[in-house]
C-alpha cells in the first residue's frame, strides 16, 4: 500500500475540513493501523467487506478505548468514502458496517475547594517556576483555556494587563477569554519574573512561556507533569488533575453558579452546544449530591 493515497486522504481534511495537525496526526496513525491489519487481504485498496469487517470487530478485542476504536472507525469510513470518489474503489467496503453506539462519558472536574487547594500549593512553590505555575494554574482556571491556547499565548497578550485575551481556537475561530483579578495579578507576577530572569542583550521570547525546547515555548507534557506534582503538595490525586480538568472545571463551576448554557458555549468556543451540555450532567449530579448528604430529610 503507497502512502500517495493516505496524503492524499489527509490534504483534503486539512484543506476542505479544516483538520488540526493534531486531529491528521491522529488519522495518519489510524489508517497506517488499519493497512497493517488489511495487509493479508491486499491492503486498504484491495480489502472486502468481510476483511473490513473483521478488522472492525478487533478493535474491540484489542483493547482500545471506546473513544480511540470509535475514531479509528470513523478515519477508515472517510479513507473509503474519498477513495469511492477518487475512483480508487467502486465500492465502499464500510457502507453497511454500523458504528457502535458509544456514550460520552462524563468529563473529570474538580470541586471548587480542590481548585483552591491547587492554587495555594502552585503558589506555595519558590521561585520562578512556582511563579509560573501559578500563573497557568490561574490562567486556566479563569479563562477555560485549552491547554494549546494556554500555551500559545504570545507575550504581547499579556504586557498591558488586559481584563480578556483574544484566543484563536480550533478552526482559527477567535473568541474572547476574560481574566480575573487573581488571574491578571498572577500573570503580572510572572512577567515580571520572566523579565527578571532574561539575559540583558538575550532576544525575547514571543511566547508568554517560554521554553529552552524545540518549540521554544513550554510543552502540554510538561505543564501536566508541574501539575501532578502540584496534585501532590495539595493532597489530590494527580490522577484526577490534568491542564484540561481545569477547563471542565472552569465551565463546571459557573454552570453551578447559574451561568446561562449559551455564555458557556461561547467562552469555551464549543460550536456545537451539545458538547457543553455535557458539563449540565456534571453540575446536576454534584448539586444532587449536595442535597443528598446536607438536606435534612435525605439523612438516615
Amino acid at each position: 500500500m503507497s502512502e500517495a493515497q493516505i496524503e492524499a486522504f489527509l490534504e483534503m481534511m486539512a484543506v476542505e475540513r479544516d483538520a488540526s495537525p493534531h486531529t491528521l496526526a491522529a488519522y495518519r496513525r489510524d489508517l497506517e493501523d488499519a493497512a497493517r491489519g488489511l495487509f493479508d487481504a491486499g491492503g486498504l485498496l484491495a480489502a472486502d467487506r468481510e476483511a473490513v469487517e473483521a478488522w472492525f470487530a478487533d478493535l474491540s478485542r484489542r483493547g482500545l478505548s471506546a473513544a480511540t476504536a470509535a475514531r479509528r472507525r470513523s478515519a477508515l469510513r472517510q479513507f473509503y468514502r474519498f477513495a469511492l470518489v477518487e475512483g480508487w474503489r467502486a465500492d465502499d467496503p464500510s457502507r453497511r458496517i454500523d458504528a457502535p453506539k458509544q456514550g460520552r462519558p462524563l468529563p473529570k472536574t474538580l470541586s471548587r475547594d480542590e481548585v483552591e487547594r491547587l492554587i495555594a500549593a502552585s503558589a506555595a512553590r519558590e521561585g520562578a517556576a512556582g511563579v509560573r505555575l501559578l500563573a497557568l494554574v490561574e490562567l486556566a482556571y479563569a479563562s477555560g483555556l485549552r491547554v494549546s491556547e494556554l500555551l500559545a499565548l504570545p507575550i504581547a497578550a499579556a504586557r498591558k494587563d488586559p481584563a480578556y485575551l483574544i484566543v484563536k481556537g480550533k478552526g482559527g475561530k477567535e473568541r474572547l477569554a476574560p481574566l480575573n483579578g487573581s488571574a491578571r495579578e498572577a500573570v503580572k507576577a510572572w512577567l515580571a519574573a520572566r523579565d527578571a530572569g532574561r539575559e540583558p542583550d538575550a532576544p525575547d521570547s514571543p511566547w508568554l512561556f517560554p521554553s529552552g525546547g524545540r518549540t521554544g515555548r513550554l510543552t502540554p507534557r510538561r505543564f501536566a507533569q508541574l501539575l501532578d506534582q502540584a496534585a501532590i503538595d495539595a493532597g489530590i490525586d494527580p490522577a484526577r488533575v490534568s491542564p484540561h480538568v481545569l477547563r471542565h472545571a472552569f465551565a463546571t463551576h459557573l454552570l453551578e453558579g447559574g451561568a446561562d448554557l449559551r455564555v458557556v458555549q461561547t467562552l469555551l468556543g464549543h460550536a456545537d452546544i451539545a458538547t457543553t451540555q455535557i458539563y449540565t450532567h456534571v453540575a446536576v449530579d454534584r448539586l444532587t449530591d449536595l442535597v443528598r448528604s446536607k438536606h435534612p430529610l435525605a439523612k438516615g
